[in-house]
């Protein structure tokens, strides 16, 4: 849907022209109206370097007066530092005029008190977030990572009843499900009876894996909105390049990638970003963002695309080195290493 002004518009805060331009799609049963573009606070926590908290504030209040008009955090994001930077921001901005999305489960940065599905600790997390945000409700509350459980039975029979608990009481409205494997996405789904609203899955469409599509059938079939995140795969695909926590073993052939659009004077973040945006089956594009200049490079890409040159640039990385790592992942990478790491304690 393009060209209308969404449940989300408020005269007088809105840049109607701008919001017109955006493009909004349902987040399936949910009913929500959101933007294609939506803004990720993964990186106003600890885990993508330092940032300029105004700057960050400033960024999330123009990208809302632009339309986007969903923003996803967590408490894992920073400790709750990305929570409370978005809460400062949205102070004084019409609550009708966004969607916020947070998380509970995954917590804090030592492996002992890192996950925790307990009802009694999502009770805590969502009494917290709310404060940090400074809301009365959250409109979508996700189960994090929900593949670090010690068994997907915990989430079934606990995590989720207590978030079905807390939308009876008010403090949000939908529920949702997130990690990075998407089978246990589906899993979780079909054994609950909690009614799931939406699942994120970060990284699983990009440039170099697809395997979000071999499940878009099922959640079309169930009506769960699919929100794309991590389009550039947590920095791997960008110019500047992974972190040294990034999971994938192909650093290395992304760096060469990248390095070879620097020699062209292209941004390969540009390229990463456009390519899944070419895909109408997800509900948004979840992109993490720290400042303004990030946010206008995406919103460029969405509403203008990529250049012809661009688009050549991409043709020669993916034969040169895209293609030789298409369908690549770390799937189970990360939970053995935090499971080797709690044997440990």
């Amino acid at each position: 849907m393009k060209g209308i002004l969404p449940p989300t518009y408020v005269e007088g805060f809105h840049d109607p022209e701008a919001v017109k331009s955006m493009e909004y799609n349902t987040l399936g049963k949910t009913g929500l109206v959101i933007s294609k573009l939506s803004f990720g606070g993964g990186p106003l926590g600890c885990h993508f370097g330092t940032y300029d908290e105004n700057e960050a504030i400033e960024a999330i209040r123009l990208a809302l007066r632009q339309g986007v008009n969903y923003i996803d955090t967590a408490p894992w994001y920073g400790q709750g530092r990305s929570e409370r930077t978005i809460g400062k921001a949205l102070k004084g901005i019409p609550r009708s005029a966004y969607y916020i999305a947070t998380k509970v489960g995954r917590y804090e940065l030592d492996f002992k008190n890192m996950f925790d599905f307990s009802i009694e600790k999502t009770r805590k997390s969502i009494k917290r977030s709310l404060e940090l945000l400074q809301l009365d409700y959250i409109d979508v509350i996700q189960v994090h990572d929900i593949e670090f459980a010690p068994s997907l039975d915990i989430i079934v029979t606990q995590t989720l009843p207590e978030l079905s608990k807390q939308v009876r009481q008010g403090n949000a409205r939908f529920i949702g499900v997130t990690g990075y494997p998407i089978s246990i996405l589906k899993e979780c789904i079909e054994q609950s009876n909690i009614n799931i609203a939406c699942v994120l899955t970060y990284t699983r469409y990009t440039l170099i894996d697809e395997t979000l599509i071999q499940y878009l059938p099922f959640f079309k079939k169930n009506n769960i909105g699919v929100i794309n995140a991590g389009l550039p795969c947590m920095r791997l695909l960008t110019n500047q390049g992974p972190l040294d926590w990034h999971p994938s073993d192909d650093k290395e052939l992304c760096r060469q990638a990248a390095q070879y659009c620097q020699d062209h004077d292209v941004e390969l973040a540009r390229l990463a970003i456009w390519y899944p945006m070419q895909c109408n089956d997800f509900s948004t594009n979840l992109i993490g963002m720290q400042n303004r200049k990030q946010l206008e490079m995406n919103m460029d890409v969405l509403k203008n695309g990529i250049s012809v040159r661009e688009k050549e640039i991409l043709e020669q990385i993916q034969e040169k080195y895209l293609s030789l790592i298409k369908g690549h992942n770390w799937e189970g990478k990360e939970v053995k290493a935090y499971q080797a790491a709690m044997k440990k304690l």
